[in-house]
């Protein structure tokens, strides 16, 4: 992939911990985003402490957090029952950046055989007290020993993004099921928002996706995208801390109305504010 300095998609900024100004360079072929300049792996987890960093914890502090965690338990319930409803059979599912262990929780309420990795200290220990079992890396896995693998925004903060798919396409049964979901930058609120779109969310994330970019590094690996389903809160979530970081505070009638346009545009166009893949193998 080429990632010119001089193919710069748009400049953004750290608007929650560092303050400090990145930029989005495109590979055209691909349609992928990468933040540059990339931290090194050794300082990157200084990106993520923040108390406002919300996936690493269960703190409902704010009304925001709140109504943050109560959109969470009812899509937490409709995640396991999409992958229920792909892989039938159920079986052993891993969820890689397991966070505080919440939808290891509900699909393993569901009969599923579950196991974790979370890379992040406080979120890793919030899982162990709800019961779910971690493991401390995937390569500590066998091949072709899983139906199902998800990673719920996670893959835009993995380092190496073919080397990731091509972990898990050792890991995952010849029928199982790969579900990957990751920010659009396609969608409509993002193109509102520009600079200030929160998704961005750099350097935290690293990579940032399209659906052609979704296809082309599946492809690389052998896998191929079977179908796409929307996320269709993230945009009233990513557009309320939008607002903040474009106006300094959270206006939510207008969140609400951005968010909600952003879905009705996407109903036409097919590009919403984030997408999950289900992958299978070729």
């Amino acid at each position: 992939m080429n990632f010119s300095e001089q193919n710069v998609y748009i400049k953004v900024t750290d608007h929650s911990v560092s303050k400090e100004n990145f930029e989005l360079l495109i590979d055209a072929e691909t349609e992928l985003l990468k933040t540059h300049p990339q931290p090194a792996l050794d300082v990157l987890g200084s990106y993520y402490e923040s108390e406002d960093y919300i996936s690493h914890t269960d703190a409902k502090r704010s009304l925001f957090e709140r109504l943050y965690h109560l959109v969470k338990t009812y899509a937490l319930i409709k995640k396991v029952a999409l992958v229920s409803s792909i892989q039938k059979g159920k079986g052993k599912l891993l969820d890689i950046g397991a966070g505080t262990g919440d939808f290891l929780v509900t699909a393993k309420n569901a009969g599923w055989d579950t196991i974790g990795f979370e890379p992040n200290t406080s979120a890793r220990n919030l899982a162990l007290s709800k019961g779910i079992a971690l493991v401390e890396e995937t390569a500590l896995l066998e091949n072709n020993s899983l139906d199902a693998i998800t990673m719920w925004h996670v893959l835009e903060h993995v380092p190496d993004v073919e080397a990731q798919l091509r972990e898990l396409k050792r890991l995952l049964k010849p029928n199982g099921t790969l579900v990957i979901a990751v920010p659009n930058y396609k969608s409509y609120d993002a193109q509102y928002y520009g600079a200030h779109w929160a998704a961005y969310d750099v350097p935290r994330h690293l990579w940032h996706f399209s659906k052609k970019s979704m296809d082309t590094l599946t492809a690389k690996v052998d896998m191929k995208v079977s179908q796409i389903h929307p996320m269709v809160f993230d945009s009233f979530y990513v557009s309320l801390l939008s607002e903040k970081y474009k106006n300094g505070k959270m206006n939510f009638l207008k969140a609400f109305w951005i968010g909600l346009k952003s879905n009705i545009k996407a109903g036409g166009t097919k590009e919403f504010s984030s997408h999950i893949y289900i992958i299978k193998n070729i």
